[in-house]
């Protein structure tokens, strides 16, 4: 990401790229091809060796398993170890990429997200026409696993940020920590951080004929423990070596580290991957104590569970009294025909030339309410849609430049009442465009808030008229 990349758009690559690899589990030889996608296409796998070529979602929900890697299934189809991959996209600021696979793993490679960061730099990244949809955590959101003694927490921030705390009872490793302030350091700080394992975890691997695909070059194997030569001989014969060998820095083949806490930024390398699979962008502060693939998708799942239950207060428009208005009554007086007591619209407090923000104060002088529902006061639901329409003809008017106009509404649909509007309520109106204006035909999406509350909503189509 370099200065003039804009984090409120959507991106995808600037070609399709692709890279041959061995797959770190199977061992099978796969091609994976990166390729551009649309607007609001997310991350999507395809299967291209399997009839039909089926595509998986990267999605949280659709996780088969966990236990070495990221496993995701769909369709008859599964992708494993889509961390690496996924990692780089987000880290390289990727939204919407269809990522081609002939095989069920994606390439290890060396163990890191690296050679994926290359491989998008090779193409570019290409900015599209279409606004970013961040999604905020407004409250703190905990997941605990006693048994794993794992800990995650995602906090409100203004942007996304991500810490990490190993611990593993190593006197090799300690306790390591590792920081990502900016998603712009992620091809720097985090990329080239490879996996790691135990060597007692990689016997066990082995003895169940797993890591087909393992190389010495493409983890970080941790000795903790005095190793016989027998041992050191037969993982020689395993890894098709020479002669393997540890030293006092108790790694093995006495590899170099690339960072002094390289795992601990794999280890956030791997929530970058795994929580990619929330499939929202997020803006939060997230702190991992000891984790691993299991808690970071099961954290993603409730990540994801409270976006989707606070997803429709994501765009409610922030109403300060306070502030002046952009335009007060006696201003709309002077573009709408309407005047009291059929003029709807108080104020306008905010206005683009795609957006219009109006509010109205409903007191209980409203002379509609002398007659609709005496005794329990409700504002008739045609005047919301009225006040919408007034709001909206601001935003029509304004958009056309100059000349008097005035808006005739010809169209409602999708009309929906979902809650009352009493007095003492006040009303935020907001009116978007849907379309560009053509001929003097203006199509919008009206809301009606009340608090944080959607009361009211419809489409709406008007024509606009210049005045003789």
């Amino acid at each position: 990401m370099d200065l003039n990349f804009n984090p409120d758009k959507q991106h995808t690559l600037g070609a399709e790229v692709s890279i041959s690899g061995t797959g770190l589990h199977t061992g099978i030889s796969v091609d994976m091809t990166l390729k551009p996608a649309n607007p609001g296409f997310g991350l999507q796998f395809q299967r291209v060796d399997l009839p039909g070529h089926p595509i998986i979602k990267a999605d949280c929900d659709l996780v088969t398993d966990t236990s070495r890697g990221t496993t995701i299934e769909d369709n008859g189809a599964r992708v494993s170890t889509v961390e690496h991959v996924l990692a780089a996209l987000v880290g390289m600021g990727i939204d919407n990429c269809l990522i081609e696979i002939n095989g069920p793993e994606t390439p290890i490679m060396d163990g890191s997200s690296q050679p994926f960061v290359e491989m998008i730099e090779e193409v570019g990244v290409l900015e599209q026409d279409a606004t970013k949809i961040w999604y905020s955590i407004d409250e703190n959101i905990h997941h605990y696993d006693e048994q794993k003694r794992v800990e995650m927490v995602a906090m409100p921030s203004v942007g996304y940020q991500i810490t990490t705390l190993i611990d593993f009872n190593s006197p090799v490793l300690g306790t390591q920590h590792a920081g990502l302030k900016h998603m712009r350091d992620f091809k720097q700080e985090i990329a080239p951080c490879r996996t790691f394992c135990f060597l007692h975890e990689l016997e066990t691997l082995l003895a169940h004929n797993l890591i087909k695909g393992g190389d010495i070059n493409n983890a970080i194997v941790v000795v903790d423990k005095p190793v016989t030569e027998e041992e050191m001989a037969r993982l020689a014969k395993v890894f098709k070596r020479d002669k393997m060998e540890v030293k006092s820095e108790g790694y093995l083949n006495n590899l170099e580290l690339r960072y002094l806490n390289e795992p601990a930024r794999h280890k956030l390398l791997d929530i970058v991957g795994d929580l990619a699979l929330i499939g929202y962008p997020i803006k939060a502060r997230i702190i991992a104590n000891r984790p691993g693939h299991s808690t970071n998708v099961e954290f993603a799942k409730k990540i994801k569970q409270y976006i989707k239950k606070n997803k429709h207060v994501k765009d409610i428009p922030i109403y300060d009294p306070t502030m002046p208005a952009v335009y007060t009554t006696q201003q709309i007086e002077k573009t709408l025909p309407h005047r009291y007591p059929f003029l709807l619209v108080d104020k306008i407090i905010e206005l683009t030339d795609k957006r219009i923000i109006g509010i109205k104060n409903v007191t209980f002088n409203e002379p509609f309410f002398t007659g609709h529902f005496p005794g329990n006061p409700v504002m008739p639901g045609v005047l919301q849609i009225e006040a919408l329409a007034q709001t909206g003809g601001i935003l029509a008017i304004n958009a056309l430049g100059g000349g008097s106009y005035d808006t005739y509404f010809i169209k409602i649909d999708n009309c929906k009442f979902k809650q009352k509007v009493v007095p003492g309520d006040t009303m935020i109106l907001k009116m978007e465009l849907a379309a560009p204006i053509r001929r003097g035909i203006c199509e919008m999406k009206g809301t009606v808030y009340v608090g944080n509350k959607v009361a009211t909503e419809a489409d709406l189509v008007a024509q606009l008229v210049k005045r003789s």
